[in-house]
């Protein structure tokens, strides 16, 4: 699947395609039915599929000091992307130049011009260009005046609600993985770098890969049955622990999933840690003896929580 620059013109073999545009952080159930919708009317038309995004998130540009909210990295959403048959990935990045963009001039500019749209499909709530000034009405004005094709896509609804990106973060937040995955179709999962970290873990018999967070939200501080996968697609069945690590000083915030029956070298290895269900808040512990009598006892939790199917 091809990544493209949403400033650049898009290639020859990529135009007059079908655009799927919104943020589609987390890619969610509603996210996947404008995508889906995007790649029917293209496969009818025998038209390329795309997916327009937007990196940075515009809140993080709006309001920089907003605590970390993301649901997926760039890379995730080009696998999401490809997997719902998307042929390329086209990446908005949004800065002041992009900010101060009129929508008329994102319609005729961006999609028209640069991209060689054929037509674009949005969610029925999703707003553009400068000031909010485009909406589902104004786009479908501005597609008529540029022999445009525009399509929306109503909200999908899952349990009496609205599926949302806020509704997920509320559910991770509070250590609900089983509403987050419904929403999802899939855990949630953070990807990083594996670091080299104090080596604690390994002492007490649990070696365990450390990732930083990021700009990921935090979901609740806690200890998650985990499954991870390797950079070769392996997957491995774990316990993990978020937060601070409030029983070592000084704290520090990290991801550290211990996966069973692995011993394998994945420092400097990109790896996925998918969130199956929470087992208990953090806790700070007196002892090492007693962090370590907790952590076969979360492991013994995490393996039946997988078994079950969670």
């Amino acid at each position: 699947m091809e990544r493209l620059d949403g400033s650049a013109t898009a290639p020859s073999h990529l135009r007059g395609g079908v655009v799927a545009l919104g943020n589609f952080d987390g890619f969610h159930l509603g996210h996947q039915a404008v995508v889906g919708r995007a790649v029917a009317l293209a496969r009818a038309q025998g038209r390329p599929a795309l997916v327009a995004t937007f990196d940075p998130h515009p809140v993080r540009f709006f309001k920089p000091d907003a605590p970390p909210f993301r649901l997926t990295t760039l890379d995730q959403r080009q696998r999401l992307f490809a997997a719902a048959g998307a042929d390329a990935m086209i990446v908005f990045h949004f800065d002041a130049e992009l900010a101060a963009v009129t929508a008329r001039d994102f319609v005729l500019d961006r999609l028209v011009r640069r991209i060689g749209a054929a037509a674009v499909v949005t969610g029925e709530d999703f707003t553009f260009g400068k000031g909010r000034g485009g909406n589902r009405a104004v786009l479908a004005a501005l597609g008529q005046e540029f022999r445009l094709g525009v399509e929306s896509v109503a909200p999908v609804a899952l349990d009496g609600e609205t599926v949302s990106s806020s509704r997920i973060r509320d559910a991770l937040q509070a250590g609900d993985c089983a509403t987050a995955s419904r929403l999802l179709t899939r855990p949630f999962a953070i990807e990083g770098i594996v670091q080299h970290g104090d080596k604690m873990g390994r002492a007490l018999g649990y070696p365990t890969a450390n990732l930083a967070l990021g700009s990921y939200l935090r979901p609740r501080y806690g200890v998650y049955a985990v499954r991870g996968r390797l950079p070769d697609g392996r997957l491995l069945d774990g316990a993990a622990s978020v937060g601070i690590r409030p029983t070592f000083d000084p704290p520090k915030e990290l991801l550290e999933p211990y996966f069973f029956a692995f011993d394998g070298d994945i420092y400097g290895r990109t790896i996925e840690v998918a969130f199956h269900r929470f087992l208990r808040p953090e806790a700070k512990f007196d002892s090492l003896d007693a962090l370590k009598a907790q952590m076969a006892r979360d492991c013994a939790d995490a393996r039946r929580a997988l078994a079950a199917g969670d």
